[in-house]
């Protein structure tokens, strides 16, 4: 019998928006390639403020693009769960940047760090407006030698497709480098397109939108490797 792996997706679905849809799809395609069947379970973030029992029966994680989301505390309770409870956890566009965000209050000790899209006038900016929209661009990335991403990837040197207007604040990216969450893809000028924990099953993040990128026959290889790391 094949063995079906629940995923529950963080975010506010809306079946419009392309990332969303092709969310399911990248699920759908890794799980075909792998032999697995996939329940995937959108979790809309209000209630994940006061009731994380999708989450924690979930074998994985994936924090989907969308922000804001309806509740950024929703979203940051979810992904604490996956980080310290060590589910297999994979965020992308927005989910990268809420990530950041948990990282940088729960592990760092910013409890005030914040993303300018709720708040652009925070003291303690982690996630800022990008200087120019990366929204519908594909460019290339430079992956760590020796970084689990390169190793799904089995290359260095990729390109990926972009849906975003946020990013990693520059100042900050040494802080969480240093702090744990490595930062392990760049783009030309390196400022951070990746980051992944060292140590967890799988827990990545990001800025691109990986989702975009894969196809029947072809899942992305990010996405086999979350739900690999689930098996």
């Amino acid at each position: 019998m094949r063995r079906s792996l629940r995923v529950a997706v963080i975010g506010d679905r809306d079946p419009a928006f392309p990332p969303h849809v092709a969310t399911d799809d990248a699920l759908r395609h890794a799980a075909a390639h792998l032999g697995v069947e996939v329940d995937v379970r959108w979790q809309a973030t209000e209630p994940l403020e006061s009731d994380l029992t999708e989450v924690r029966a979930a074998d994985v994680l994936w924090c989907a693009p969308g922000s804001p989301y309806r509740s950024l505390r929703g979203a940051l309770a979810a992904l604490r769960h996956g980080r310290e409870r060590h589910v297999p956890t994979l965020g992308t566009c927005g989910g990268c940047q809420h990530m950041v965000i948990e990282y940088a209050r729960h592990v760092l000790g910013y409890e005030d760090a914040q993303h300018a899209e709720y708040d652009p006038y925070a003291s303690t900016l982690f996630v800022s407006e990008l200087t120019c929209s990366l929204a519908g661009k594909t460019m290339p990335v430079t992956l760590a030698g020796g970084s689990r991403v390169a190793a799904w990837y089995g290359r260095t040197e990729v390109e990926e497709e972009y849906y975003c207007n946020f990013g990693i604040d520059p100042g900050r990216q040494a802080t969480l480098h240093e702090g744990g969450f490595a930062v392990t893809g760049v783009d030309g000028d390196g400022e951070a397109r990746v980051l992944e924990i060292p140590g967890h099953p799988y827990y990545v993040a990001t800025l691109f939108v990986p989702q975009a990128r894969s196809r029947p026959g072809a899942p992305h290889p990010l996405v086999v490797g979350l739900l690999r790391a689930a098996l």
